[in-house]
């Protein structure tokens, strides 16, 4: 049996690319857009996107979820990292202080960091035990909807 690994690898990026943007998520795919939208004033949650499974099966399940909340962002973005390199690139150049992590989560108020949810506070753990992390980063630092 033979299998065309891009033709599977493409497909699971595409589910994944997806399912972030069905969570209401803006896809940022160069380092352009990355600029623009963290010059943006007001809180913006960053979701670092990958293809493990700690990504489909913990951060998007918890990125999608986590917006159930009176507070939230302003604005939801991701970057993708391994497939987006200098979008992702970019995006980690504001998480200073932190290591380049996937998945993780980057929450920002007026282009600054705020709070860093890196891949050891989500593989392994239950993907409503990261919305709670989310959601606790939101009541500190977003208004409400």
């Amino acid at each position: 049996m033979s299998m065309d690994f891009n033709f599977f690898m493409n497909d699971v990026v595409r589910q994944a690319r997806q399912e972030i943007g069905a969570a209401g998520y803006t896809e940022l795919t160069t380092s352009e857009e990355v600029e623009q939208a963290l010059a943006k004033e007001g809180t913006t949650l960053v979701m670092v996107n990958s293809v493990c499974g700690c990504a489909g099966g913990i951060a998007r399940p918890a990125a999608a979820h986590s917006l159930h909340y009176d507070k939230r962002p302003d604005q939801l973005v991701t970057v993708f990292a391994g497939q987006d390199k200098e979008a992702t690139e970019k995006a980690r150049s504001y998480f200073t202080g932190y290591p380049p992590s996937s998945p993780s989560f980057a929450l920002l108020k007026d282009g600054k960091i705020c709070r860093m949810i890196e891949r050891h506070e989500i593989e392994g753990h239950d993907p409503m035990q990261v919305v709670n992390k989310l959601q606790d980063a939101f009541e500190e630092y977003c208004e409400e909807v």
